[in-house]
């Protein structure tokens, strides 16, 4: 994804996140997608977790754990990160990257087809005050579905990537990825159980709260 010009000016008054770094490294290390949530809504994400007081987390795509990180940075003492991974040597690197950081103890992994996992997780009862969706791209509605099924009141929902590197807004890309993506979109803008925006920046982020 190539940054804007005001995106590049905005990192750059951050200095370098040496367990985000170690992330990356990992990443290249392991044969890894660069596909982590940008720097910019990282710092975003730990933001949300702390202001909301959410200390239920549920991720859905844990790739090599910089997300996770984020997410558990914002937790005050006592909450947990659930983390769905489709890949096990995926989960098996984001955890020792959360490890590394000092949050290891903070998160645990459900390995396997996601949806299958939330399945199970409506069926245990469990209820999550913070959702961050990262993963395949054509779940995202399903995954929305589930969010609300398991959110509290008061739940904040994030996904990211939703503007797919500018294929949301060309019309003429028509795939299924694509598809997903503008109904999920259209989803979060309209859907009453939830109040919502969309930030244009990065390649995209979906921010909605579940009402009460």
């Amino acid at each position: 994804m190539t940054m804007s010009l005001n995106e590049e000016y905005v990192d750059s008054l951050y200095g370098s996140d040496a367990d985000l770094e170690r992330v990356k490294a990992g990443l290249d290390a392991h044969g890894m997608p660069q596909i982590s949530v940008s720097e910019g809504y990282g710092r975003l994400l730990t933001m949300l977790v702390r202001m909301s007081g959410a200390s239920r987390l549920l991720e859905i795509g844990a790739l090599g754990g910089y997300s996770g990180i984020c997410l558990a940075r914002g937790l005050q003492n006592g909450g947990s990160l659930l983390s769905l991974e489709l890949l096990k040597p995926y989960a098996d690197v984001a955890k020792r990257h959360m490890t590394d950081a000092g949050l290891g103890e903070r998160v645990d992994y459900r390995v396997g087809d996601a949806k299958e996992s939330l399945a199970a997780l409506v069926h245990e009862g469990c209820q999550f005050d913070f959702f961050f969706i990262d993963a395949d791209k054509e779940g995202y509605l399903a995954y929305l579905d589930y969010a609300l099924q398991l959110a509290v009141p008061g739940a904040v929902i994030v996904a990211d990537n939703i503007l797919l590197r500018g294929r949301t807004t060309d019309e003429t890309k028509q795939g299924p990825a694509v598809q997903a993506v503008r109904a999920f979109n259209a989803r979060i803008a309209t859907d009453k159980r939830l109040k919502s925006t969309v930030l244009p920046g990065y390649d995209g982020l979906a921010i909605a709260i579940v009402k009460g």
